[in-house]
């Protein structure tokens, strides 16, 4: 489990609070090649520096607002207080861009990246331009922020994503996989960066000790088998296998930021479900949204 799990403090670099599997990273991860990640707390005025690389990235601010230089051009994010109230604008930025990050008022940002080839022109995507989706019903409903996928960004390799999942819910559930080149899957690395607050309007002390819960399992022969504790600015890798659920514990919130890439020819997210789980998904046409989504600011 200490491959593919690194509580808060285990992945730090410098600056970055985590810096893994982007080109820069010291701390190499074996058998991981196709995804990164680095999230960096700055003071207001502070900034982080990024080399120009073979990679692709997307900022996100996670609290607070950002300006990021890429090749000499400014681009203002708006930013948000939480990852709990509603989007935030992003930047992605293509490939072989130098890169520099400021914090406008005190915050923390993440920039997720994947080593890529093909050029992507520099986007702003505006927290109301992100295609926002409630999937599931029921104690299986969350809040996806769609602003790195397919359909919404033109990039070479990475699919990146963001998930809230309210008090008691299950997200990435039923479990799935994306771990073969086949009809109907596509092979993906996947990281789950995950932050938790006490839910709105909850009894809970000045004490309560935010948490929620990942899970991953072998889906062949090969071995993997995670049960973890996830707090804010815990992250958890996917090689393989199935993964779900995360769970937000009753009377926390949860949320996690996805970052997927993988060798294939396609960029797309395939899944293939757990069959012995997948038949929940036929349950959700009789429930209703769970009526605390969305998340907004």
């Amino acid at each position: 489990m200490a491959n593919w799990v690194y509580p808060l403090g285990t992945a730090n670099d410098g600056k970055w609070d985590i810096s893994l599997g982007a080109s820069d990273s010291a701390l190499v991860v074996d058998g991981w090649a196709h995804t990164g990640i680095k999230v960096a707390t700055l003071a207001a005025g502070a900034a982080v520096e990024l080399p120009a690389s073979e990679e692709e990235r997307i900022v996100v601010p996670l609290s607070g607002s950002f300006t990021v230089t890429v090749d000499g051009v400014e681009y203002r994010l708006a930013g948000r207080q939480s990852v709990f109230h509603g989007p935030s604008d992003v930047l992605y930025s293509g490939i072989s861009k130098e890169m520099t990050i400021t914090s406008s008022d005190g915050g923390r940002v993440a920039v997720a990246t994947a080593p890529a080839n093909a050029s992507y022109p520099t986007r702003l995507v505006t927290a109301a331009e992100t295609p926002v989706e409630l999937r599931g019903a029921g104690n299986c409903s969350r809040q996806v922020h769609n602003f790195g996928t397919p359909a919404a960004l033109e990039a070479d390799r990475f699919i990146v994503c963001e998930v809230i999942t309210p008090a008691g819910n299950w997200s990435s559930y039923p479990p799935h996989k994306h771990d073969e080149e086949k009809d109907g899957e596509t092979a993906l690395e996947e990281i789950y960066y995950f932050e938790t607050r006490v839910a709105l309007e909850s009894p809970a002390p000045g004490e309560a000790d935010a948490v929620g819960y990942a899970r991953v399992y072998a889906s062949d022969e090969r071995p993997i088998d995670v049960a973890a504790e996830v707090r804010t600015g815990d992250v958890v890798l996917v090689p393989y296998g199935w993964h779900g659920p995360a769970m937000a514990a009753p009377g926390y919130d949860l949320y996690y930021l996805n970052v997927m890439a993988g060798p294939g020819r396609v960029r797309d997210w395939l899944i293939s479900d757990d069959p012995h789980h997948g038949w929940i998904r036929g349950t959700w046409e009789q429930q209703d949204i769970d009526p605390r989504l969305p998340f907004g600011a």
